[in-house]
């Protein structure tokens, strides 16, 4: 019996809803299965068999992710595969009303940078302020911008555009208008992912389970519970540098090898913030994220 290929798009206790060519599926991990691959996320790729007289089809393997969206863990228990397979993720800002936040923008940037995966910023609320300067900021960060507007909308056809064929992330803080955003791209999906929200939330405070909704223009949106609020535990403070774009074309030509980029002479990336090419901002932002990293205590780095 020949497997065939389906996307994971929820667990539903010990089964899992996947979606394949022919249609959506129920499957369970055949036993070696269990023992023998990492646990099997929303956006996985699994090779499944189906069960004579049974309702329920068999996952035997899991084709290799491309990328994997991971919750880091505190007190050394190290990081927890949330969602496999994302190709984007989407920070949301409005323009006012709440006014944006340049640094949580920045964190939320980072956390996609650690996990390898694209990132855009998405500028909501336009009708309110245009929101220019942040715009700008961004974009000489190294990130795509959306402006958007639910109101007029307008940039909704090319944010609508940016989400088909593709499996993204929608994350941003409280009052960005989120939920219309989502409305506006497909009626019905902010109800949907409120629902899944609230159910799949339950149980206790460490566990975060995700869902794969299907867009009606192809792709899918990832609703991960919690992903703005995914600390920055276990990153290597070393490796922060390399998760702002705009600090890259600098790193490696600091006089010290182990330039922090905070006060060494000879450093370049200081040089670059001076001269204008890097924001004041963006390094502040680093600033403030380095000094997190290294504040935190031995057993979670």
């Amino acid at each position: 019996m020949t497997p065939i290929l389906g996307t994971v798009l929820e667990r539903d206790g010990s089964a899992y809803r996947i979606a394949t060519e022919d249609g959506e599926i129920r499957a369970v991990l055949r036993g070696k299965v269990k023992l023998s691959t990492p646990k099997v996320v929303v956006g996985d790729v699994v090779r499944v068999e189906s069960d004579p007289g049974g309702e329920l089809h068999g996952i035997v393997g899991v084709e290799p992710r491309r990328t994997v969206l991971e919750r880091r863990v505190p007190e050394g228990r190290g990081v927890r595969p949330i969602a496999a397979n994302l190709d984007q993720v989407f920070v949301v800002t409005a323009t006012r009303s709440p006014d944006p936040i340049p640094q949580l923008i920045d964190r939320l940037l980072v956390l996609a940078e650690v996990d390898g995966i694209a990132a855009a910023v998405v500028l909501n609320k336009v009708d309110l302020d245009p929101g220019t300067a942040v715009g700008e900021r961004c974009r000489r960060a190294g990130y795509p911008v959306y402006a958007t507007s639910v109101k007029t909308g307008e940039g909704m056809d090319s944010f609508k555009a940016a989400l088909a064929g593709k499996a993204s992330v929608v994350t941003g803080p409280s009052g960005a208008g989120k939920s219309s955003l989502l409305n506006a791209v497909q009626p019905g999906l902010r109800l949907r992912t409120g629902e899944v929200s609230r159910r799949i939330r339950r149980g206790t405070n460490t566990t975060v389970s995700s869902v794969m909704l299907p867009l009606l223009g192809g792709g899918y949106l990832v609703d991960t519970p919690g992903f703005s609020e995914v600390g920055m535990w276990g990153i290597d403070p070393r490796t922060l540098p390399d998760c702002f774009p705009d600090f890259r074309p600098f790193l490696g030509e600091c006089r010290f090898g182990d330039c922090r980029h905070r006060s060494e002479p000879g450093c370049r990336v200081r040089e670059a913030v001076t001269g204008g090419a890097i924001a004041p901002d963006r390094h502040e932002s680093y600033l403030a994220l380095l000094a997190e990293l290294e504040a935190q205590p031995e057993e979670w780095e």
